[in-house]
């Protein structure tokens, strides 16, 4: 198979190089979703650390803004950070303790003031959310960088603290044949939304811009472009409606990524000895559950049919199904391990919410390293150890 259309525009999806940093990281659970620490001063208990960012969600942002004058075009950006750092952290168990957010902006471009109005009354407004729901997010501020010469419009990013009991922890040490996979909806409305989610995310917006957005962007808006990247090469505007979609191109890429954190407590909080793994589909879409466990092969034969904006990046970008699938979570954006005798009383709790949760897969012995095989319509596609 030929080079990645991801690859292509610029990023490596498999992340070549981090391994580098293996030997520096020493984990109490090497098996487990996130790097897990003991608690210093409360022995029971563990501290998950996490940082991470809206990846190039608000360059998307930024062209939402120049194209339409509205301010509003950035809300969505704190909530993606709060999602990537949240949901990653709950795949362990833990609780977030502390969450600061950091800020690099090009104010000659941005409109700093106004964009940090609409960031902290998103963060206000979330918070809120999430307290209605079980959660207590604690914000301790961040960090607000002018860097004109490094950041041409501007990145937001984020670091979360967690801590979780040693004995409530998701190792991944448990998940065994026979264990079942439920696969949470990314996209549509759920009970704590205000607005439709396209689905889409924080990963493989890059390549969206890319292959979405009208050449004429690259041209009235170089600063959207990194030196040595291909341009746009799609044929769409920023406020062009697509019936599909229910919203326009611009607004479908700019969906704040979904959290998940108060459904997966729910969840933790009545079955938890029955759940054995939980995965936030972000960076490797349906391929980021290779890190999780051992020795398992992750067998998904009925994955829910993608949101329409995943479908159109396809058909635009020519990218192919089995990257598309690791490219993108494809319209899953959490998944749950668990023990079969629990699927049903888990899938009520989920619909409860008011979104969709289905029985996907099953965790099969793998006899090599951990795999992933997928069965869908458009083909069937395996990763991992093969």
């Amino acid at each position: 198979m030929g080079e990645s259309q991801y690859t292509k525009v610029g990023v490596d999806v498999r992340k070549k190089g981090i391994e580098v940093f293996k030997s520096s990281i020493q984990s109490l659970y090497p098996k487990a979703f996130c790097v897990i620490k003991q608690d210093p001063d409360f022995p029971q208990y563990a501290l998950v650390s996490h940082a991470d960012s809206a990846g190039s969600k608000p360059v998307q942002s930024y062209l939402n803004f120049k194209e339409t004058k509205d301010i509003n075009s950035f809300k969505g950006i704190a909530q993606d950070v709060v999602a990537m750092n949240l949901d990653d952290i709950v795949c362990v168990g833990a609780r977030p303790i502390s969450f600061v957010d950091c800020v690099s902006i090009n104010k000659s471009r941005v409109p700093k003031e106004n964009f940090l109005r609409v960031l902290n009354s998103e963060i206000v407004e979330l918070r809120e959310v999430l307290r209605a729901n079980g959660l207590t997010l604690p914000f301790d501020g961040g960090e607000t960088a002018d860097v004109p010469d490094q950041i041409a419009t501007l990145d937001v990013s984020g670091f979360m603290q967690g801590r979780v009991e040693l004995s409530k922890i998701i190792t991944g040490e448990r998940i065994l044949p026979g264990n079942k996979i439920i696969g949470i909806r990314s996209g549509g409305r759920i009970r704590y939304e205000k607005e439709l989610n396209s689905g889409i995310m924080c990963n493989g917006i890059t390549l969206a811009r890319h292959s979405l957005m009208s050449g004429d962007y690259g041209k009235k808006y170089p600063e959207t472009l990194g030196s040595g990247t291909s341009g746009y090469f799609g044929r769409f505007k920023v406020t062009d409606r697509i019936d599909e979609l229910g919203m326009t191109v611009g607004e479908a890429m700019c969906s704040p990524t979904r959290v998940f954190a108060p459904i997966a407590f729910k969840i933790l909080d009545r079955f938890g000895p029955s759940i054995t793994g939980l995965i936030h589909n972000t960076g490797g879409g349906q391929t980021k559950c290779l890190s999780l466990g051992g020795g398992v092969r992750y067998v998904k034969r009925d994955i829910p049919q993608p949101d329409p904006i995943f479908l159109l990046i396809k058909k635009e970008s020519n990218e192919s199904w089995k990257d598309m699938f690791q490219d993108y979570n494809m319209g899953v954006g959490f998944e749950i391990v668990l023990k079969a005798e629990v699927v049903d009383q888990v899938l009520s709790v989920i619909e409860g919410f008011g979104v969709e949760g289905k029985v996907m897969g099953e965790i099969e012995a793998s006899p090599s390293g951990n795999q992933v095989l997928i069965e869908s319509s458009f083909g069937k596609f395996a990763y991992g150890d093969l």
